[in-house]
């Protein structure tokens, strides 16, 4: 009997770092729009049941799959106080920016609107400070 060679099924492949801040940027994006194809699917169901008016969901809920890329991304990156260091600085801007703008739409929009436009200025603050932030420490610190 011969032993077959291994297909890698079952196996966890080790995440790779992104090429590109266009990569980031774009991966995030898909997640955001998926993110977004869900809570309205929610939102629809919610509405037509009754338990919630539409528009009323928290529009943060599309950054799921965002944060999951960005936490996968921190993996990839491999050990260091650097790339710590950069993601904090990215959640912080980030978040900040990001409730920033959700804030000043939040009287003029519902919370489905204002939380959504928050969590895409949130991601797209992380994703430029992820990037060229870790390139720029780690060609300081050598």
């Amino acid at each position: 009997m011969t032993q077959q060679p291994s297909t890698g099924r079952g196996l966890r492949r080790e995440p790779v770092p992104v090429a590109s801040v266009g990569d980031m940027l774009g991966a995030a994006f898909a997640g955001l729009v998926v993110g977004i194809a869900v809570v309205l699917v929610l939102e629809g169901i919610l509405a037509l049941t009754g338990a919630a008016d539409f528009g009323e969901t928290n529009g943060w809920l599309i950054v799921i799959l965002p944060v999951w890329l960005f936490i996968e991304q921190f993996r990839a990156e491999g050990y260091g106080a650097d790339r710590v260091v950069v993601a904090l600085l990215g959640i912080g801007f980030g978040a900040a920016l990001g409730m920033t703008v959700a804030g000043l739409l939040a009287d003029y929009t519902p919370n489905l609107v204002s939380g959504g436009s928050g969590a895409v200025t949130g991601t797209v603050v992380y994703c430029f400070v992820w990037f060229y932030g870790l390139r720029w420490l780690r060609q300081r610190s050598g």
